[in-house]
């Protein structure tokens, strides 16, 4: 299903209004740029402004030829009479809360209620959302029992007749991903964050078990929520919060490799995660179409041979510190 046209990927959070609000011009703009840069391989879910980006995907794509879209399954979206102005840091959210459910019935609903957001009649990946998340709440064995016990059939059943074409997980952490491979259908899984120049924590044994079930990834989180973007300057984010002194140090060393090497450190960043073979496509998301521009010409942009070789070596340098 996902083919080299899709090595690069678009992420929709911020069509949500993730961290800051975003103009009904500025998703169709962003959108139209990443079309024109050559994206097909658009990745959504309910989480994304409870349903926002969802809703401006499908706008948006109705009617146009060559897509592929994934989303997601774990939440389901109910009416709220009085939504707070942020929900769960979006601020062009519709008026909807939300509870987890990964049973058989709620991940049926959560994909019939994704078809009407949409508005399309295809969905190409459902990956199941944020399961085994302490930062969500899903780190449970009630969670674990409703996905493993009936969430589990579904996903199969849906992937068995034909109606979806992949299934696999969308989630932040390793450990969860090593506990599941093997105990339910998994085709892809999408990781946020652990396989990046900062974050290698996917590799030691995720991968070579990975590799074992004929399971791919698609990578996101490349730039570790801003920090390899930026550089670390002060302020820098990681993982979604203020980068402590170490990271900002390690950034400096990453930096300090790739100004040897005359390449800008978001370069390398965005394109590391795609020169292992197991990763099918490296996720990248912005609500500016200036932003995505600039990303899409550094994901292009030729990088010497010898700055992977001097970055592998820093890892292994602070590994062996």
């Amino acid at each position: 299903m996902l083919t080299e046209a899709h090595r690069l990927s678009f992420g929709t959070s911020a069509l949500g209004g993730l961290y800051r609000p975003i103009a009904p011009e500025a998703v169709e703009s962003v959108l139209e740029a990443a079309w024109a840069g050559g994206i097909r391989y658009f990745d959504t879910a309910p989480h994304y402004g409870n349903g926002a980006a969802e809703h401006h995907l499908g706008r948006f794509l109705r009617g146009r030829e060559g897509w592929v879209i994934s989303t997601k399954v774990g939440r389901i979206l109910t009416p709220e009479a009085n939504p707070p102005a942020v929900v769960n840091g979006f601020h062009s959210a519709l008026p909807f809360r939300q509870h987890f459910d990964f049973t058989y019935d709620g991940i049926m609903r959560s994909v019939e209620d994704s078809y009407q957001r949409l508005g399309l009649n295809r969905i190409d990946i459902l990956f199941v959302h944020d399961i085994g998340d302490p930062g969500a709440g899903t780190d449970t064995k009630e969670h674990r029992a409703q996905l493993l016990s009936s969430g589990a059939r579904v996903l199969e059943a849906l992937k068995s007749s034909g109606a979806i074409g992949a299934v696999g997980l969308g989630v932040n952490t390793v450990e969860i991903c090593e506990e599941l491979i093997g105990q339910m259908p998994i085709d892809l899984i999408l990781l946020a964050g652990r396989y990046t120049l900062l974050d290698r924590s996917a590799e030691a044994r995720l991968f070579p078990l990975a590799e074992r079930h004929g399971i791919r990834f698609m990578m996101g989180g490349v730039f570790n929520s801003g920090i390899l973007a930026t550089g670390p300057i002060p302020g820098a984010h990681y993982d979604y919060a203020p980068a402590s002194e170490a990271i900002l140090a390690r950034a400096r060393t990453l930096e300090a490799v790739c100004a040897r090497h005359n390449t800008p450190l978001a370069a390398a960043a965005l394109q590391f995660p795609g020169r292992h073979p197991l990763v099918a496509s490296t996720l990248i998301g912005t609500g500016k179409a200036s932003s995505l521009s600039r990303n899409l010409t550094q994901a292009a942009a030729p990088l010497p041979d010898a700055l992977w070789a001097a970055l592998d070596a820093a890892a292994l340098s602070e590994k062996e510190a």
